[in-house]
C-alpha cells in the first residue's frame, strides 16, 4: 500500500477515514478551547491586582532600563533580518522543489496521454456495459487487461486479486470497482520493486561510471544516450561517449552529431571495426582522463540473435579488463510502443547480459504504456528512465507515483 498511499490523494482525494479523523481532532480542539476559556475567566480577577502592583514597580525602573532596551531592540532587529533571510532561502528552495515536482507530474500526464486515453477508454467502456459482477465480468476484464499490454501472467494475477478484493470490500458500483482495480495494479507494481533501485547508480569515490546501453535497432539507444549526456553535462559532470555500434549504417555519425550538439567528445573507429576495440579505447581514455561518465552505444543487430549476444558478452569482458567492477549500469533500451514485444526482448537480453535496469522510450506516441506493469511483475527489473517526448528534457527519471497518476488520472 506504500505507493498507493502516495498517489491516492491525486487520484481519489482524501479518503473517508482521513476526513473522520480530521473532524474528530477538530472537535477535541474545540472542547479544550472551551475548558481553557472557563479557567481563564476565574483567574482574571487575581491577575488584575497583580498586574497593577507590577506596573508601579516597573515605572520606577523604566528610566534605568530604557538604554538597555534600545540596544537589545537593535540587536533583535539584526537577528530578525538574518532569520528572515534564512527563512526566505528555505521557502525559495521549497517552492523550487514543488515546482519541479509539478513540472514532472505534468510531463508524465502529457507523455502518457495516449496510453491513458487508450487504456482508460477501454476500461470506461467496459464498466459502462457491465450489469452484474459475476464470473463473466472477471473473465472479460482479464481479456481486456491482456489486450491493454498488461500481459497474460500479470492480467491473471490482477484478476484473481480483484475478484477477492471486490468480495472483501463488497464493491458493486462502477466507481468502487474502478478504485479497487487501480489500487491492485499499483500494489502489484509496488510489491515487486524498490523505489531506491529505480534511480541510476553512480560512484561517489571519483571513479568513472560506465553505462552500457543495449537493445535492438530502432529502440532509441543513441537518442537516449545523447539526451542523458546533455543532462549530465548540464549538471557539471564530464562525459565521454563511445560509438560501438559500428555495423549499422549511420549509427556512428548519429552519435557524433549528438556529441557536437551537447559538446561532449565521442570515441569512434572506422566503419565495420570491432566494437570491443572501440569500447577498450573509450574505457582507457575515460579512466586516464578521470571522466565522470562513459556512455557506451552498442549494436542492435548482428545477423542473428546469437551473434548479437556474443558481441555484448565480449564488450563486457573488455570493460572488466580495465575496470573490474564496471559497468555501473547495463541498461536495456526498449521501444514502449511495441508493447508485449518489449517484454519478450527484455527476457532475451536478460538471459545473456546481466541487466540492471530498463529505459522505455517513445511512450508519448504509444497507447501501450501498460507494459511497464508486466515487465516489473514478470522480470522484477526496475525502469530507470522513460522517454516522454522529443526534447532532451523529456527523458525523465522513472517515478512510479507520477507514472500511476499519468496512467490512471482520467479513469477515476
Amino acid at each position: 500500500m506504500g505507493l498507493f498511499d502516495k498517489i491516492k490523494k491525486s487520484l481519489f482525494g482524501e479518503d473517508e477515514n482521513t476526513d473522520k479523523e480530521t473532524k474528530k481532532d477538530e472537535k477535541a480542539e474545540e472542547e479544550n478551547a472551551e475548558k481553557t476559556a472557563d479557567g481563564e475567566e476565574s483567574a482574571q480577577d487575581e491577575s488584575i491586582e497583580e498586574a497593577e502592583t507590577a506596573e508601579e514597580n516597573l515605572e520606577d525602573d523604566s528610566s534605568n532600563q530604557s538604554n538597555d532596551v534600545e540596544e537589545d531592540t537593535a540587536q533583535e532587529d539584526v537577528d530578525s533580518d538574518s532569520t528572515d533571510n534564512e527563512e526566505n532561502e528555505v521557502e525559495d528552495q521549497t517552492c523550487s522543489e514543488e515546482q519541479q515536482s509539478e513540472n514532472q507530474t505534468e510531463l508524465y500526464e502529457k507523455g502518457l496521454e495516449k496510453t491513458n486515453k487508450g487504456f482508460g477508454a477501454r476500461l470506461n467502456r467496459f464498466f459502462a456495459q457491465f450489469r452484474t459482477v459475476d464470473e463473466d465480468f472477471f473473465d472479460d476484464l482479464e481479456e481486456l487487461l491482456i489486450e491493454s499490454d498488461v500481459g497474460y501472467e500479470t492480467a491473471e494475477q490482477l484478476t484473481d486479486a480483484l475478484r477477492d478484493e471486490a468480495k472483501l470490500q463488497k464493491a458493486k458500483s462502477r466507481d468502487d470497482l474502478k478504485k479497487v482495480i487501480v489500487e491492485k495494479m499499483v500494489e502489484l507494481y509496488d510489491q515487486n520493486g524498490d523505489s531506491e533501485n529505480e534511480k541510476l547508480s553512480h560512484h561517489d569515490d571519483g571513479k568513472t561510471n560506465i553505462y552500457l546501453f543495449v537493445g535492438v535497432n530502432g529502440a532509441g539507444k543513441t537518442t537516449t544516450i545523447g539526451k542523458l549526456a546533455k543532462r549530465l553535462k548540464d549538471e557539471g559532470k564530464s562525459v565521454l561517449l563511445a560509438a560501438a555500434d559500428t555495423f549499422r549504417a549511420g549509427a556512428v555519425e548519429q552519435l557524433v552529431e549528438w556529441g557536437k550538439r551537447v559538446d561532449v567528445p565521442v570515441v569512434t573507429s572506422k566503419e565495420q571495426a570491432d566494437p570491443a576495440s572501440v569500447v577498450y579505447d573509450a574505457t582507457k581514455r575515460a579512466i586516464d582522463e578521470q571522466v565522470d561518465y562513459l556512455l557506451v552505444d552498442t549494436a542492435g543487430r548482428l545477423q542473428n540473435k546469437k551473434n548479437l549476444m556474443n558481441e555484448l558478452e565480449k564488450i563486457e569482458r573488455t570493460i572488466k579488463k580495465l575496470a573490474p567492477d564496471e559497468p555501473t549500469e547495463t541498461l536495456l533500451v526498449l521501444d514502449g510502443s511495441t508493447g508485449q514485444n518489449a517484454l519478450l526482448q527484455a527476457k532475451d537480453f536478460d538471459k545473456t547480459t546481466k541487466l540492471t535496469g530498463l529505459v522505455l522510450t517513445k511512450l508519448d506516441g504509444s497507447s501501450k504504456g501498460g507494459v511497464v506493469l508486466a515487465i516489473r511483475n514478470e522480470m522484477k527489473l526496475p525502469v530507470k528512465l522513460v522517454g516522454l517526448g522529443e526534447k532532451a528534457s523529456d527523458l525523465a527519471d522513472f517515478d512510479a507515483a507520477d507514472y500511476a497518476v499519468g496512467l490512471f488520472h482520467d479513469l477515476v
